[in-house]
């Protein structure tokens, strides 16, 4: 069986990396500049040295984020190379969204839907068990908090994805609900989460998995019967890259659709101008006017 296909990480890392790293100067130089506006003129610090601070934060942060960066294609490599494994010795058996569908409807084989709760309410597999096996995490402790921001600023704001974190109890609740020799179809949305339940589930002992191959996402409408408030496609896009149509599916959705679906988010777009412009006029005047009031 040929090699398991998975997305090339390289560019996008890199992309992303760039991407991160300048938002994360002019978050730092925003943050300067508010802090030293605030401080009273006899604990302003010069020029330079703020200059050099700056600097250092912004080389640290920089650092910072390429170890991790470094340490997630390693493991993404070293995940692949297992993922590989599994399909080449058959432990994983390989469905496409129309043959898995065939096998719901007439072998009635069960689908195991571990998407998150964000991607799961808004469309879904007609009775598929939903196990998620990552979570969006609610707790509100240091690292948590951190890890939120992290992902917020590394694109969360773009996608809507929010930070996710692996649910302890997975391999449990599955085993609540499946026996071990029990033929288990297991999709999430874009297929990469879906093989590391798989990798777990083989290693507990279930011997009967097939992996829906590019998730749910690449299901046409006819290959399964889905409930929700949106189609399955549409079901792991959400942010700001959503509400402006600039996803792969809306730009599908818009060739098909028509006019009437591209000014809705033509619309959308002006509006966002019309309120960024917004927002930096009124900015412009509290500046005029604090420093009127310093001036007096």
């Amino acid at each position: 069986m040929d090699s398991l296909e998975l997305p090339s990480l390289n560019a996008h890392k890199i992309s992303h990396f760039n991407l991160q790293k300048e938002q994360s100067t002019r978050l730092l130089s925003t943050v300067h500049h508010f802090s030293s506006s605030m401080q009273p003129p006899s604990l302003k610090l010069s020029p330079a040295y703020r200059a050099q601070r700056s600097r250092r934060c912004v080389i640290q942060m920089q650092a910072g984020n390429e170890d991790f960066e470094l340490k997630q294609m390693r493991d993404m490599a070293a995940a692949k190379k297992r993922w590989d494994a599994l399909i080449r010795e058959g432990k994983v058996k390989i469905l496409t969204p129309r043959e898995a569908g065939y096998a719901i409807q007439l072998s009635n084989k069960p689908l195991l839907d571990v998407r998150p709760s964000v991607e799961r309410k808004k469309a879904w597999v007609k009775a598929s068990t939903w196990i998620p096996i990552f979570e969006a995490d609610d707790n509100f402790d240091a690292g948590t908090v951190a890890r939120k921001v992290s992902n917020f600023v590394m694109g969360g704001w773009w996608s809507g994805m929010p930070s996710l974190s692996y649910d302890k109890q997975f391999l449990s609740k599955v085993g609540e609900k499946f026996p071990k020799d029990a033929d288990l179809i297991v999709a999430c949305q874009r297929g990469l989460r879906s093989l590391a339940a798989c990798e777990l589930l083989n290693n507990a002992g279930y011997k009967n998995l097939f992996w829906l191959q590019g998730g749910l996402e690449a299901a046409e409408e006819e290959d399964f019967i889905s409930e929700g408030p949106q189609p399955l496609k549409f079901a792991g896009i959400g942010g700001v890259s959503e509400f402006l149509g600039w996803t792969d599916q809306q730009r599908a959705a818009s060739a098909k659709e028509g006019w009437g679906y591209r000014l809705l988010f033509s619309a959308r777009l002006v509006g966002v101008f019309l309120v960024a412009d917004a927002l930096f006029i009124g900015a412009q005047q509290v500046g005029r006017y604090i420093q009127d009031i310093r001036s007096h």
